[in-house]
């Protein structure tokens, strides 16, 4: 048969067209991809349009202030301003032309030549993320794009959305219409942060070098073009090593850019860092007249900042619930300025803080005397010094209301006590027992034995849950000579006293209460109260703790303010035994006050950063001087506030019980018995075991200080550290630490107070310097 005859014609046409249908799915699949993809970007393009629309107006006010944060107090006055109050502005036609090369070198190579966003640059990150090829030298944000971001964007982590993305691409845009790359360019050179609480690079110069930009050499100016991506870890005085690396990387992008050659890049990486570091800083950060007295709670400001995702250097307004006034006072009492106290020595420290029951809000913070909080020891928020008999309230007779419904004339044995499968008794300083008395009388005095006793009926695991409602939980389980001593800060033990001021109510302690970000978006911030304890428990605590000083035998006596309805407890330890022969009878390591009214609640401790050095040990007459800190500043700061005493609540029912005025929870029986006897009676159960109604317990001693009564004394050692967890600051038990920590938005490496701490092998103490962590561990 002919090739061209019409039957093979149509065999190699249908075999055309199987050929055909053979390659179609393939085109198919391409043609979805393309239309997906053009989705996509539609898509994508529909979404930019939609951030971009939403977008915070960005002014040239915005682009050349500096980025400093300021800090306020509440009344709304300018307490600090980290670094912007020495800021030289410097005009593009001073910049030196070496220091714009450098910059844009390391920076964004392709400055002059994109409108903003860099598509290229874009790309070119993403290949070298995925690699891990980019050195680490460039990002795919431009240098414009990182103008935008520190002029209008918070530097939270959580703010690093797609979104944001968007609209710092929309408004970089904007910028390089309206402005040259020679004014974006000096924007960015005077608004980044240099550390040290320094802002832009003419300020930094002077600095670092004593010098202005013109100047520098080129070594130095490479430093400097570097140091924003991490000013802290490139600090050349602390970090030499990186410091001198990130230089180098500077110099190798010049290379690059062909703006120097590889002999100048050598020649200047042949100059050490450190060569021509100023000794002296003319241009430090300077301090408000306020600083000295803030340094403790702006410390623990930042901290705070830190924990919610922000940077100190992001151009916030951050409003604090400091009160000034308040503040004022309580560093004048604490260094002796103006308060009449004798204090033994300079090296005699003291901690403080002060809440507002009603809502959680930290008024005032003191953490020491005569230092600079702000580099060292926050003694306000240490954890690792015991309590001492300010544990009582709210670990013993607390939950024995709370959970027992005990009655204020609840009997307790003040008789020998053993802890149980152990040889350590507990006793009082005063080595003296006062057999059964009731609970208010052993509160008042401060005896150590009816307390363990009560929370031994009351039972570890109903303690410790009211302990967590008060906002304190502990990384180890609690034990019955907790009773006597929990380790907690000042600020832990004011905020949870707080909560019987305000009739049982814990409200977590808080500093900061508003951040404006810099394009004017707002936070708010307050405390949830949440109950901890019945109206009645909290009423029934405070009504004893008035004894505390107001009693004859109280043992805060020297506390109280003449007219004033408050409350309040004192808390003091004593060495452990094999301690005892080095230092004088009647001697402390550690006194504590902490007390409260219906407006304030203030907890003070007082005593030694190094307890175990020679002559660190508290007398028994300077025991009271946490009382007298109370006692001046609770009295100046409740001048002119409403003087209101307690009412006591509806379920709590009073009785009249040997002419003292009793208190008891409404449907419980007005009859008690001995918390170690089954014996019950309608009043007082007494040393004999016989009882009588309304008898009046033995008295104690009459010549002796009642404040001895409140050490806390074992046969053996002081109680078991615990390391609470919460608000008083983190707690450590390790011997010698330091910490770097990376900022927590992601960004540069931050120091936090790195100092070593060394710990003495025989006493098993941490010597107190701050480790970042603001501890200090007791035996």
């Amino acid at each position: 048969m002919s090739q061209n005859s019409p039957k093979s014609r149509t065999k190699i046409r249908r075999g055309h067209q199987f050929a055909k249908k053979q390659k179609s799915p393939f085109k198919r699949i391409i043609k979805y991809l393309l239309i997906l993809f053009g989705l996509v970007i539609l898509f994508g393009a529909g979404l930019f349009t939609f951030y971009a629309s939403s977008a915070p107006q960005i002014t040239r006010s915005a682009l050349s202030s500096d980025n400093s944060t300021k800090f306020y107090d509440a009344n709304g006055q300018v307490i600090s301003r980290l670094g912007s109050q020495n800021r030289d502005y410097v005009k593009s036609k001073n910049i030196p032309k070496t220091l714009k090369q450098a910059v844009v070198s390391i920076e964004d190579r392709r400055f002059y030549k994109h409108h903003g966003v860099d598509p290229i640059r874009i790309i070119g990150a993403t290949i070298s993320n995925v690699t891990g090829s980019s050195l680490g030298l460039q990002g795919g944000s431009t240098l414009t794009q990182q103008l935008v971001k520190l002029s209008v964007f918070s530097t939270a982590a959580s703010d690093r959305t797609l979104k944001r993305k968007a609209q710092e691409a929309w408004l970089a845009l904007k910028i390089e219409r309206q402005y040259s790359k020679s004014q974006i360019l000096e924007f960015y050179i005077n608004k980044v942060y240099m550390g040290n609480g320094v802002y832009g690079m003419q300020t930094a110069a002077e600095y670092y070098y004593n010098k202005t930009l013109k100047n520098l050499t080129l070594p130095e100016f490479a430093l400097l073009a570097g140091m924003p991506q991490s000013p802290t870890l490139y600090n050349p005085y602390k970090y030499p090593k990186y410091a001198t690396e990130r230089r180098n990387e500077v110099l190798n992008a010049m290379v690059k850019n062909k703006v120097i050659t590889q002999a100048q890049s050598q020649s200047a990486k042949n100059v050490s860092v450190k060569t021509g570091l100023s000794t002296t800083h003319a241009k430090a950060q300077t301090s408000l007249k306020t600083s000295k007295y803030i340094d403790a709670y702006l410390k623990q400001t930042l901290q705070e900042l830190r924990k919610k995702g922000y940077k100190q250097n992001s151009g916030l307004k951050v409003y604090t619930n400091l009160d000034l006034n308040a503040q004022k006072k309580l560093y004048q009492v604490a260094n002796g300025t103006d308060s009449g106290i004798a204090y033994p020595s300079k090296r005699f420290q003291m901690g403080a803080t002060l809440v507002d029951p009603n809502n959680g809000q930290v008024l005032a913070m003191q953490g020491g005397r005569n230092v600079k909080v702000a580099f060292g020891l926050n003694r306000a928020v240490q954890t690792g010094r015991s309590s001492g008999s300010t544990a009582k309230p709210i670990m013993d007779y607390g939950p024995a209301i709370q959970y027992l419904k005990y009655p204020t004339y609840q009997p307790v044995k003040d008789t020998p006590y053993t802890y149980a499968g152990s040889d350590k008794s507990v006793m009082d300083f005063d080595n003296k027992y006062q057999g059964t008395i009731t609970m208010r009388k052993a509160l008042v005095e401060s005896r150590n034995i009816p307390a363990i006793r009560t929370l031994e009926n009351v039972g570890i695991n109903q303690a410790t849950t009211f302990l967590k409602k008060l906002g304190m939980s502990f990384s180890k389980p609690l034990e019955l000579q907790n009773g006597i001593g929990l380790y907690i800060s000042t600020e832990q033990l004011a905020a949870s006293y707080a909560a019987f001021s305000n009739g049982g109510i814990y409200y977590k302690p808080y500093l900061i209460r508003k951040i404006v970000q810099p394009n004017g978006e707002t936070h708010q911030y307050q405390s949830q109260g949440k109950r901890a304890m019945s109206p009645a428990t909290a009423f029934m605590i405070t009504n004893m703790l008035k004894g505390v000083m107001t009693d004859s035998n109280g043992s805060g006596t020297a506390a109280k303010v003449a007219g004033l309805y408050e409350a309040g407890k004192t808390g003091t330890t004593q060495y452990p035994d094999d301690y005892l022969n080095k230092v004088p009878a009647d001697s402390s390591m550690d006194s504590w006050f902490s007390g409260y009214t219906k407006n304030y609640s203030l907890a003070i401790w007082t005593g030694y950063d190094h307890q175990f050095q020679a002559n660190s040990y508290i007398s028994q007459p300077e025991t009271t001087i946490a009382q007298e800190i109370y006692k001046s500043v609770m009295g100046y700061i409740s001048t002119n506030k409403p003087n209101v005493d307690w009412t006591k609540p509806d379920d709590v029912v009073a009785t009249d019980r040997g002419g003292t005025t009793e208190y008891y929870v409404a449907g419980y029986p007005n009859t008690v018995s001995d918390n170690s006897s089954s014996q019950t009676t309608s009043g007082y159960t007494v040393d004999s075991g016989s009882s009588s109604s309304d008898t009046t317990v033995t008295q104690p001693r009459s010549n002796e200080s009642s404040e001895s009564s409140d050490r806390t004394t074992e046969s053996s050692q002081t109680p078991t550290t615990q390391e609470p967890s919460g608000n008083g600051g983190d707690s450590s038990s390790s011997s010698s630490a330091s910490s770097s920590t990376t900022d927590s938005t992601g960004g540069n490496t931050t120091d936090n107070n790195s100092d070593s701490s060394t710990t003495s092998p025989d006493t098993n103490t941490n010597t107190g310097t701050d480790t970042g962590n603001d501890t200090t561990n007791n035996p």
